[in-house]
């Protein structure tokens, strides 16, 4: 096991939207030689599978590794957090996107499946979680007591007296809350619930799980799902990675963490980054994520998944090896970019960012 530690660093990032599985494809440009320094002459397709959360980024990440190393691709399955996770212990994909760590009990499994060796958490794309409501015309605040009676059942009315008292002057309508979560083992449920167990305690006491309880509400497959859902259901709320309901127009909670309402934006996202911490060993950059959800920093939006790619640190045949730090490499010097951004990402950089390249330069 490791040992653990803790680091503090800022991290750059917002959320990604959109698609389903990708599969890269794009033109090589007209010369074909990368900008990137160290990449390896091996060439092939590489899998990976994991969170919708990413889904973008991957799409552009697989473009650009294309570009960069002709004669290579990317093919990114994006079926939730858990099934990434199941696949690359079971050997199927050389990489997984999840939104949250392996469990305690999974890391022997991973272990074994790199040959003995460790796996280890790259977070690569980080953003926000919104809380996102269709009530047209409607701008809602909510606090994390309020959110985690929601989920839970409690509230049921968009108009319940105790959310009319933080939204003084809103015209709330009697309108149903229908509450849409989640159906598959999913990483953003997971941080969602360790939110609310960190944020609310007194109202949430459900356990923190990748499954959100099935007791009130109704369940829609990956991210798009669940903004789908709740764009066709006045009164639905859910839980989603921002850019998600940003593409639908759905409303975002401003949520008050303590301090009064805090809109969703890049500056609200980046003074809660400003105060991460890691936890974890060497190159294994798992963040704190209680510490950061239980923060009530003025100015400060905490509800921050925090997407990994989980690969070996040692362990894969020459060829997989190759084929993984060619593409993150790519990924670090190439797609920290506006394009990134104008997806709905904030580049990583700093000293954050050459963590992950010294990350990467060490897959053995």
């Amino acid at each position: 096991m490791l040992k653990n530690t803790r680091r503090r660093a800022t991290i750059l990032g917002l959320t990604a939207v959109a698609g389903l599985t990708l599969s890269a494809c794009s033109e090589t440009g007209s010369t074909g030689e990368s900008q990137v320094e160290g990449l390896s002459e091996t060439t092939g397709e590489l899998q990976g599978e994991g969170a919708t959360s990413q889904q973008r980024a991957m799409d552009l990440f697989a473009t650009l590794f294309e570009s960069n190393s002709p004669g290579s691709t990317l093919s990114y399955n994006a079926t939730g957090s858990g099934s990434g996770q199941s696949q690359f212990i079971a050997n199927t994909v050389a990489f997984a996107g999840s939104d949250s760590p392996l469990k305690d009990e999974q890391i022997a499994d991973a272990a074994e499946r790199c040959g003995g060796n460790d796996a280890w958490h790259l977070p690569m794309v980080i953003g926000p979680v919104a809380i996102a409501y269709n009530l047209e015309g409607v701008d809602v605040s909510l606090t994390p007591a309020l959110t985690a009676q929601i989920f839970d059942g409690k509230i049921t009315k968009w108009n319940d007296p105790a959310i009319a008292e933080v939204n003084e002057g809103v015209e709330l309508p009697d309108t149903d809350i229908s509450v849409v979560y989640r159906s598959e083992e999913s990483g953003t449920t997971d941080n969602f619930m360790k939110f609310l167990t960190s944020a609310a305690p007194e109202d949430w006491e459900h356990e923190a799980s990748k499954s959100f309880p099935t007791a009130n509400g109704q369940g829609a497959n990956g991210s798009a799902g669940v903004v789908d859902q709740v764009a066709q259901v006045p009164g639905a709320i859910t839980y989603v990675e921002a850019g998600f309901a940003k593409d639908k127009d759905l409303g975002i909670a401003k949520m008050d963490f303590g301090n009064g309402p805090v809109e969703l934006n890049a500056d609200t996202v980046g003074t809660a980054l400003d105060q991460v911490e890691f936890s974890g060993e060497g190159n294994d950059m798992v963040v704190d994520a209680e510490a950061l959800f239980a923060m009530d920093a003025e100015g400060a939006y905490p509800l921050v998944l925090t997407t990994y790619e989980i690969v070996c640190s040692a362990g894969y045949d020459e060829t997989t090896r190759d084929l993984v730090k060619n593409f993150f490499k790519i990924v670090l010097e190439e797609g920290q970019s506006q394009e990134l951004e104008d997806l709905g990402y904030i580049p990583v950089q700093g000293e954050f960012k050459q963590k992950l390249v010294d990350a990467v330069d060490a897959i053995q």
